[in-house]
């Protein structure tokens, strides 16, 4: 039997069997013998590499067919960064596999530049896995700015706010949006923009040099209803007004135009400049996506965009 092992061992083994495997190519059974240990546990120290992120995988090689649909997802929307990654046949439509992986290199090599950078981040599942896909880093010299709020009206916070997360891994100073998402008149809503440290995110965010956003359904999968930031009775409204997606909560129809009225008129988060004066890439893919991602290309809400193959197909598919 194996000697018990304190934790940081434990994990010492786990990335030693874990090199062994994955990049010296040994079997399991080598693996065991060279860590003197069982099969079973060079069997799950290898697993453990993987649970505990230990070990992570980016591909490098361009894939031919995910470049094609690029260049033409970028001819037909005029985008200035576009990036098409593989889809698995055989995952369900709603994985961020793959499109958040290609996310956090995004994100990796912008914040790896010494020249500082305002780098503006919305929030969502999508964006959150991209994060977690981070590697630790010190960018002490940029800044990290929210263009939305993660509260509700009821006071909870969103699982899947990502500044703070990001801010944690990068050491980058950050600027969270201090307020609820959707407040419950325009009112109150144009004296909290009032206050001196939300003018101050609003300057950051509209100044950024690159923008990272989740792009968010309507329907009865709408993010912003799950997560408790709208009503089933708002949501209904904005779908009645023509709302098929939404960036950073800001809701707009199929031609990509934002709605004037609606939770739009008590929305917090930072005004979007139509068309995007510099780099704001919109991360999403899936079935349920391909109409909101149209339509925010269509009205040039997004000027860059990362998902995959099948989706790029799709909306190349609906002109």
């Amino acid at each position: 039997m194996d000697a018990p092992r304190s934790e940081k061992t434990r994990l010492d083994e786990a990335a030693r069997a874990g090199w062994l495997y994955f990049v010296a190519g040994n079997t399991q059974d080598e693996i065991a013998r060279k860590l003197k240990v069982s099969r079973p546990t060079a069997q799950r120290l290898v697993s453990l590499a993987l649970s505990e992120r230990l070990i992570t995988f980016r591909l490098d090689h361009p894939i031919a067919a995910c470049m094609a649909l690029a260049a033409s997802l970028a001819a037909r929307f005029n985008l200035s960064f576009c990036e098409v990654v593989p889809a698995d046949p055989a995952a369900p439509d709603n994985l961020t596999l793959g499109i958040a992986e290609s996310a956090a290199a995004f994100l990796e090599q912008r914040l790896r530049a010494s020249e500082p950078l305002v780098v503006a981040i919305g929030t969502g599942r999508t964006l959150r896995a991209a994060v977690d896909g981070m590697p630790r880093m010190k960018c002490h010299q940029h800044k990290l700015v929210s263009l939305v709020g993660h509260i509700s009206m009821q006071g909870s916070a969103s699982f899947f706010d990502v500044l703070a997360r990001l801010s944690d891994l990068t050491e980058a100073p950050h600027y969270p949006m201090p307020l609820p998402v959707v407040v419950p008149s325009r009112d109150q809503r144009d004296q909290l923009l009032r206050l001196e440290p939300v003018i101050r995110v609003i300057e950051l965010g509209e100044a950024a040099d690159v923008t990272l956003v989740g792009v968010g359904r309507m329907d009865e999968s709408a993010p912003l209803h799950l997560d408790g930031f709208i009503s089933a009775e708002e949501l209904a409204e904005m779908r009645r007004l023509g709302a098929v997606g939404e960036v950073t909560g800001w809701a707009f129809d199929a031609a990509g135009r934002i709605i004037e009225t609606g939770t739009n008129e008590r929305l917090t988060s930072v005004p979007r400049a139509i068309p995007p004066p510099r780099l704001v890439v919109g991360v999403a893919q899936g079935t349920g996506k391909v109409l909101p991602i149209h339509a925010a290309l269509r009205g040039e809400i997004l000027n860059g965009l990362i998902t995959n193959e099948t989706t790029a197909r799709s909306l190349l598919d609906l002109g």
